[in-house]
């Protein structure tokens, strides 16, 4: 991995979060680490930073590792069929269950940090953990959002805001 200027990325953050989807990964090699794939998300700049902001729900494995770890990494794996099938496997299964890196061949890698990349991310983001609130019902301006929590809502999403300290290719 070769670290990169942030401010040399010209992606497109609708395609690169909403089309090619991300891992979320908190941890590292001497306590573990688990991985999940997102495809909501937002990157931007706030409080004078370049910031990223991810959407965990409470029950899923890896919110655990983000509770418990200051950095969080997003990792952009581009849109090819074995990236497509890691993203897909990420999304679908829970890291209690199963060894993620080993069921998919991910290559774990440890940023200069300490904090769990993938040798096949095009794109890492090395983040650090800035602000936590969870989505609350009565906060929706537009009711027919609540549709994303079901029936009986419930375990609505932790937004986490996150900076965006190291960028790698």
């Amino acid at each position: 991995m070769e670290q990169i200027d942030i401010k040399t990325l010209n992606d497109n953050v609708f395609d690169l979060i909403g089309k090619e989807w991300m891992l979320v990964t908190a941890g590292n090699k001497e306590n573990g680490f688990n991985t999940m794939t997102a495809s909501w998300g937002c990157i931007g700049w706030l409080w004078n930073k370049p910031v990223a902001v991810i959407f965990i729900r409470p029950e899923r494995h890896t919110h655990d590792f983000v509770e418990h770890n200051d950095f969080v990494t997003l990792s952009f794996l581009g849109n090819s069929d074995e990236a497509r099938a890691i993203y897909n496997f990420c999304g679908s299964k829970s890291g209690r269950d199963c060894d993620k890196v080993k069921e998919t061949g991910l290559k774990p890698v440890e940023t200069n940090l300490g904090n769990i990349a993938y040798e096949q991310s095009r794109i890492t983001l090395e983040c650090r953990k800035l602000y936590k609130d969870r989505i609350k019902p009565d906060s929706f301006i537009d009711p027919t959002l609540a549709k994303w929590y079901g029936e009986k809502p419930g375990n609505y999403h932790d937004v986490y805001i996150l900076e965006i300290v190291n960028a790698y290719k």
